[in-house]
């Protein structure tokens, strides 16, 4: 069985002293670095900054033009302000606007940004998902509440 989990996350970028850059600019302090990739540490796991032609190649697929957006990812505050702060700080690092955070439809609040590749990144804050002490979200702990 494979375990339920990611441990890794890798980016596919342009530049890479310009990306580690950006994500220095938010505040994040790499771990490690070689020559094509930049390793961040994060909740229980590791964003990874590749050239993106290095990383086609590291998966078999030279010369294949890795492409962005299809997905996103997303950090959760426990406050509209700190929402905000993160867009802003993103928004002063270099990331391109996407959505201005906003009060949305399901009852929280979010807005979303790209980074300098185009990754996409959401900046939320969910009412009914309770943040833990150290910032991580248990899902099913939700889930739990809303059984009873």
């Amino acid at each position: 069985m494979t375990p339920q989990r990611v441990t890794l996350i890798t980016l596919g970028v342009d530049d890479l002293a310009r990306s580690r850059a950006f994500y220095e600019s938010l505040g994040w302090v790499p771990t490690a670095a070689l020559d094509e990739v930049v390793f961040f540490q994060i909740h229980g796991a590791v964003l990874g900054l590749f050239g993106r032609e290095a990383l086609a190649k590291d998966q078999g697929r030279p010369g294949v033009r890795l492409g962005t957006g299809a997905m996103t990812l997303a950090q959760n505050f426990t406050t509209e302000a700190e929402v905000d702060a993160a867009w802003e700080q993103a928004g002063a690092a270099g990331a391109a606007p996407l959505k201005k955070p906003e009060k949305v439809f399901w009852g929280g609040y979010s807005g979303y940004y790209a980074d300098p590749d185009g990754h996409v990144w959401e900046v939320a804050m969910n009412p009914f998902w309770p943040l833990e002490s150290d910032g991580s979200l248990d899902i099913s702990k939700v889930a739990d509440a809303a059984q009873e």
